[in-house]
Order: C-alpha cells, then structure tokens, then sequence
C-alpha cells in the first residue's frame, strides 16, 4: 500500500473509528450521570455513545462538520521529508475528503471574495486543502515532548471542526510568577466558551509558549499526543474546576462538562507575559489517524 492510500484510509478511519479510548471515558461519564439521576445528561450521552457506535459500523463521519486537516510529521535523525512525501500526503487527503465524502467546505474566488464568500464553494470535498504542515524533532521541551528515535517517520493526521475554533483563544497573560493565575485565567476562558459551544462533553487542548505560533503549535501537539489516562496535576485541576460549573453533556447540566484535558507547556521567554492558546474542543475531538511509514 503506498502513502496516498495510507493517509486516505487515516483521514476515513480520523473521522469515522478512532475513538476507542474516549468511549470508555463515556461510559464512565455515563455511569456518574446516572448515580446523580441526571437525566438531560444520562439522555444525552446515551445518544452520543450511539452516534460513534453507528458512525464507527458505517463508516460515516461523526459530526456533519468533518473538519479541517491538520498534519503533524513526526521526524527521527535518520529519516528525510521530501517533495514527493509530502506531495503524497496532499493526495492521500484529497482521496480520504472525497471518499468519505467529507463535507464541502472549500470557499471559491481571490483574496477578497473567500473572506466574504461571496462566490461560492466548490463541490468536491477534496478541494477542502490542510493547513501548512508541522514537523515535530523533539528536539523543543514540552509536557508532550516525545523521545523520537532516530528511524521515526510518522505522520500525524488531525480533523479541527468549526465549533471549536470559532471559541478558541490565543492570547496573552501577565502571570505575576504564579503559574495558577495562567492556568486560572484560561479556566475563565474555558468556562465562557464551554456555555456556547454545545457541543460538549469537551477535551479542552492548551499550548502555552513564547509567541502566538508556539502557543498555538503545542497546543497541536497536545491535541495529538494527550492522553486521557494520564492526566497531570494541572490537567486534573482544569479537569476539576470545569466540571463544577455544571454545563453538562450538550449544555444540558451534569457534572461532566469535560472528559479531561490535555495542557502542553513549552519553553518560556524572559518576560512579564505567557501565551496561551486554547481550543475547547468537541465530543467528537480529538479526531486523529497515525501513519507509521
């Protein structure tokens, strides 16, 4: 199977399968829901459940909006990235948008007409083209720094829907050398985006670094290599404070608000500020393939 074929059949199995290790965090969810007889919220994560069983037997997408492709290239010191990788790569996810068939998304025209998308959007989901693509050395510290070794070529595949973005944060923070104001402060900002995003139980996802690109890049990387089953003391303070504030499975009250959360910290400048990033993403997010190649 050549790589074209291998990311297609990562962006079906992206949109349509992954999501072995959250169910059973919904189930749990599930069963505390009904210890507390919360019924909106035992009703709605019911339906939830349901809807990846049934995407999962299928092969449909999760949610309507089946997401914008982010890649994530994971190098070792004894592998290259070459044109034809990655021209390889751009295929493979247009095969993977129109098989799936992912939905149409793409706005047509210059500059100016696809701000205003005032004409139109193309038919074909392959249109639909991924962000610029990041390449992880781990050679930046960070919470989610992996020990690569040297013949490591894997490519990360990752689907980021429009609700998500569209309450997401990238900003500064004075933190008065108190990591707790930081983290506080983006506790706010996840508690005023979680009550519109409707979409919940969320996985929120943070990168926090020097500049707006760096923040935003860990918090990628946090999105693609969180786990929910380790969960640091600053995850598990998120984790707790947000689901005190009783949102609840699709807005509908309950104590799961979140599922858990992934924070990556990167290398810190000299200086009175920290940015931050954060996206409360979804239930149906993370939404993420790996190819090992």
């Amino acid at each position: 199977m050549d790589i074209a074929q291998k990311v297609q059949n990562a962006v079906i199995e992206a949109s349509t399968s992954n999501f072995q290790n959250k169910l059973t965090f919904l189930y749990d969810a599930l069963e505390l829901e009904k210890e507390l007889n919360n019924e909106n919220a035992v009703w709605a994560l019911e339906n939830i459940i349901k809807n990846f069983q049934i995407a999962d037997e299928k092969k449909l997408p999760f949610c309507d909006d089946t997401g914008i492709p982010h890649v994530l290239i994971e190098i070792g010191t004894e592998r290259n990235i070459s044109g034809e990788l990655i021209s390889q790569i751009h295929e493979g996810i247009a095969m993977g948008l129109n098989k799936l068939p992912a939905r149409p998304m793409a706005v047509k025209g210059n500059d100016i007409e696809r701000i205003e998308q005032n004409h139109g959007l193309y038919d074909e989901p392959a249109m639909l083209t991924p962000s610029s693509f990041l390449i992880d050395d781990g050679k930046t510290e960070s919470t989610y720094n992996r020990n690569i070794k040297p013949d490591t070529l894997n490519i990360h595949l990752a689907l980021l829907g429009g609700g998500p973005e569209i309450r997401a944060n990238t900003y500064r923070i004075f933190h008065k050398r108190s990591y707790k104001i930081v983290i506080d402060e983006i506790i706010n900002w996840l508690k005023n985006s979680l009550k519109t995003l409707g979409c919940t139980p969320s996985i929120p996802v943070i990168g926090i670094g020097r500049t707006h690109f760096e923040a935003n890049s860990l918090m990628l990387k946090g999105l693609i290599y969180g786990n929910l089953e380790k969960q640091s003391k600053i995850e598990n303070y998120i984790n707790e404070n947000l689901n005190k504030t009783n949102i609840g499975p699709l807005g509908l009250g309950g104590k799961t608000t979140v599922l858990g959360s992934f924070v990556n910290i990167g290398p810190q400048r000299a200086s009175g500020v920290r940015i931050a990033s954060s996206r409360p993403c979804c239930f149906v997010e993370p939404r993420i393939a790996t190819i090992d190649i």
